[in-house]
């Protein structure tokens, strides 16, 4: 049976844009996909952006104005990385046009953004709609999720979810977007890289009770264009202290999202421990997840032990690389895609899928609770 084509906009032509453009050049590594997309057309406000993409020959249209993209018929998905003050607009046009919708997070500037491309949504329901999240595609993410969900963990004592980041280390750099709250967001670091933190907690049903946060904005000025100091007003660190629950059983649930995390460059990392088991996976080891078990030690009796167990190549979806090889972050960004076209194709199953509206949404209440909670200094119910 031959694969479904289909075509591929990319709005935004920055990092992500050209992540994801080289990710569908290597389409072919998956196996017995039912989805083969073609990018075939690029928008960005930027007329130099697009030069990089002159590399790849399917591409037939460079753009400025996404409403070029949107009056393509030819057109079946549209991937969007803009600022975030202009996700609620472009993903409600995007929407509206009928085309699917790969939406980079925060999924809106805030939440009544996001509401409002909810609604879009329930207008248009013909438009398949997902939120970009790829670290949990990890296959350690990936294991270490199964063993939760096995119930390995026996009655839950706790867990963390961490998403730690260091490109504001230095206080050299110059203010952007992402360091100004009209455009990134009141709730900063929360709204950039949140949904790294809280994908896989809200898929395991983690949605927290209640949230305690401490928030910090350690560089209040950066150098402006022409050097001079200028207003960063952004929160660069967020650790949030939730009370969630499993399988009925309440628990401390921590996260970290964090700019300015010394020592690491891009770290996922996810830990849960329980009475009778517990797994930890972080990308700073990616072959590498510990799981935990009281054992029998031949001449030692019954001991506590952290197992490490070496992971390989295969996530979600399978791939022609040996099981036995490693797996980094463009593995990740091939694995999402795979796993949203193929649930756009109703072809994903049981499998691990993208971050969905809702949860994109519901990680909003969660960012507004955290900000009244730093500024109140109490814990705050949700």
């Amino acid at each position: 049976m031959s694969a479904e084509r289909v075509n591929v906009a990319i709005v935004g032509g920055g990092l992500m844009g050209r992540e994801i453009a080289a990710a569908i050049q290597r389409w072919p590594a998956l196996i017995d996909h039912p989805v083969r997309p073609r990018l075939t057309a690029v928008c960005d406000i930027n007329p130099a952006a697009l030069d990089w993409f002159d590399e790849i020959d399917t591409v037939v249209t460079k753009t400025t104005d996404y409403a070029d993209i949107l009056a393509d018929d030819s057109i079946d998905v549209v991937y969007v990385a803009v600022r975030h003050d202009l996700h609620e607009k472009i993903y409600r046009d995007v929407i509206a046009s009928g085309k699917s919708l790969l939406a980079e997070k925060p999924f809106g500037i805030d939440g009544a953004a996001a509401q409002a491309v909810l609604a879009e949504m329930a207008a248009h329901p013909e438009s398949f709609v997902r939120c970009s999240s790829e670290m949990p595609f990890f296959p350690g993410a990936q294991l270490a999720i199964d063993y939760v969900r096995s119930g390995a963990l026996g009655t839950i004592i706790e867990a963390r979810n961490s998403f730690l980041h260091s490109s504001d280390l230095d206080l050299s750099k110059p203010v952007n977007w992402k360091r100004q709250k009209q455009f990134c967001g009141e709730a900063g670091v929360l709204n950039d890289l949140g949904m790294h933190t809280w994908h896989v907690p809200l898929r395991l049903g983690w949605a927290p009770e209640s949230v305690y946060a401490v928030l910090q904005d350690l560089v209040p000025e950066r150098p402006g264009p022409d050097g001079t100091l200028v207003p960063c007003d952004t929160w660069e660190n967020a650790v949030l202290h939730s009370r969630a629950r499993h399988e009925g059983v309440q628990f401390p649930l921590t996260t970290e999202t964090k700019r300015i995390a010394p020592g690491q460059k891009n770290t996922w990392e996810f830990e849960a421990i329980g009475l009778d088991g517990g797994v930890r996976f972080s990308t700073k080891n990616p072959k590498s997840v510990e799981v935990f078990a009281v054992v029998d030690v031949p001449g030692g009796g019954r001991e506590q032990v952290w197992q490490q167990i070496d992971v390989g190549s295969q996530s979600v979806w399978p791939t022609v690389t040996g099981p036995i090889f490693e797996s980094g972050f463009s593995d990740s960004i091939l694995q999402m895609w795979a796993a949203f076209l193929a649930e756009r194709h109703g072809s994903l199953g049981d499998r691990f899928g993208a971050a969905r509206p809702e949860e994109a949404a519901l990680t909003h209440d969660i960012y507004r609770a955290a900000l009244q909670s730093h500024e109140e200094g109490r814990a705050v119910t949700l």
